[in-house]
Order: C-alpha cells, then structure tokens, then sequence
C-alpha cells in the first residue's frame, strides 16, 4: 500500500522505511503498474537525463527496495524483473 500523501509504504500493514529514491521509484512504477518500464527510461524519470544508461544506479535502488518489501528477493511477489529490459509492478498491489 502506497500513501502518496505521507510519503509511506506499507507491506501487510507495517510500514516500511524508504529513502527518498526508493519512495520516488516505487510512486513511479505504481503509476504504471503492470507496464513494463524500460531500464533507461525509469533513472531518466527519477533522477534526469544524467542518469541515463546508469543501470547500476537503479539496480543497487531495486535490490533495496526489494529487501524491503519482498519475502524473498530473489523470488519477487511484487516487483518483476523482464530479463533486458526493464521492471514490471504487479497491479493489483499499486
């Protein structure tokens, strides 16, 4: 659950502490949830144009949010990783 007015997240209803990014990034993605956002579209959204093509920017701020908000990382119930080209929101959780 995102609260876009309290700048919070919560996961089953214990909220979950963001940095600004992460909060940023997921606001974004549950914008667009259950589109696919390319990898050099989503940092030129969050951070500008001199974050294009920084992938490693995004990666290390998706592993994060990840930890966060996910049982197991490595096996994501809400974020999804498309292999080349982006990250997908499941719907229902936006």
């Amino acid at each position: 659950m995102i609260d876009y007015d309290k700048h919070q997240v919560s996961v089953s209803g214990v909220n979950v502490s963001f940095t600004k990014n992460e909060f940023r990034i997921m606001v974004f993605l549950s914008r667009h949830a259950s589109k696919v956002i390319t990898h050099d579209y989503l940092p030129r959204e969050i951070w500008g144009g001199y974050a294009a093509g920084n992938n490693q920017l995004l990666r290390v701020n998706m592993a994060n949010i990840r930890r966060k908000i996910e049982k197991k990382p490595a096996d994501p119930e809400y974020i999804f990783t498309e292999p080349g080209v982006g990250y997908r929101l499941r719907e229902e959780d936006s």
